[in-house]
């Protein structure tokens, strides 16, 4: 079962309150997003230690109740809106 839009983007705000959240679905179906995650506790982290604060936000769900993102999350500073 996919998770709503708004469940992932309070699963990622819990976890990292200072986050601007973007969820976008990508087809239409509720069951494919790409999220922009924009915070200033990416700052000084690889890409891959930023996806891992993300993916540990969403407590397991990925692969699962939710296919991988594929947008990287961003620091404050790289964020255009």
């Amino acid at each position: 079962m996919a998770m709503a839009a708004n469940d992932i983007e309070a699963l990622i705000k819990a976890a990292l309150p200072d986050a601007h959240v973007t969820i976008e679905d990508l087809v239409g179906d509720g069951d494919h997003y790409a999220a922009t995650v924009v915070s200033d506790l990416f700052r000084g982290k690889s890409r891959v230690q930023q996806h891992q604060i993300v993916y540990a936000a969403l407590r397991g769900r990925m692969g699962g109740e939710l296919p991988s993102p594929c947008k990287p999350p961003l620091q404050n500073k790289d964020f255009r809106q």
